[in-house]
Parts: structure tokens; sequence; C-alpha cells
């Protein structure tokens, strides 16, 4: 007998959960900002930047590579939040542990 129960049934069920965390990945929004908040950013849960706002002070002629840097630091900020709470919701599912294909 199987100290798990019937293999298949726990396959389904592991499957449906990989499923319900990729749409809820799919989802997530986060957001970042660098500057004080006059650059700001939004990412979704696949890395596709859906929002970027800037603050007309930080707009200047004379300034573009500053402009460059923090729109950067914002894209970069939001990258790592998603990879953060991406990495938080499979932790979820594998109990901590490193699974090949899913970390």
């Amino acid at each position: 007998m199987n100290p798990f129960g019937d293999p298949r049934k726990l396959m389904k069920q592991l499957q449906q959960t990989q499923e319900r965390i990729q749409s809820e990945i799919a989802a997530m929004v986060v957001e970042a900002t660098s500057g004080g908040g006059m650059v700001k950013v939004e990412m979704d849960g696949q890395k596709q930047l859906r929002r970027l706002t800037l603050d007309p002070e930080v707009v200047s002629r004379d300034d573009v590579e500053m402009l460059q840097d923090l729109i950067l630091a914002a894209v970069n900020e939001a990258n790592r939040k998603v990879d953060e709470a991406v990495q938080e919701k499979i932790g979820g599912l594998t109990g901590g542990m490193k699974i090949p294909g899913l970390t």
C-alpha cells in the first residue's frame, strides 16, 4: 500500500495547484518606484511592463541620463519584486524544496 495514497489522485491535485499558482502569478501586478516616487512602474507576474508614470518634474532635456537611470532602477526593482513574489508562491507549493523546473 502506498503511504501517500493514490498516485493518480495526488498528481491531479498537484497539477491543479500548479495551474492555480500559474494563474495567480499571471494576474499579479507589482509596483516599484525610484527617485522618491518620481518614476513609477507597474509590472505583471510575467514581467511585462504595464505602466510607466513619470513626474513632470523629472523630465528635463538637460538631464536625460538621470531619467534613464531612474527608469532602469524602477524597472529592476519591479523585476526583483516579481521574482520574490513568485518564489513565495512556489515555496508554498513545494514546502521550500528546490524542484528543478519550478524554481
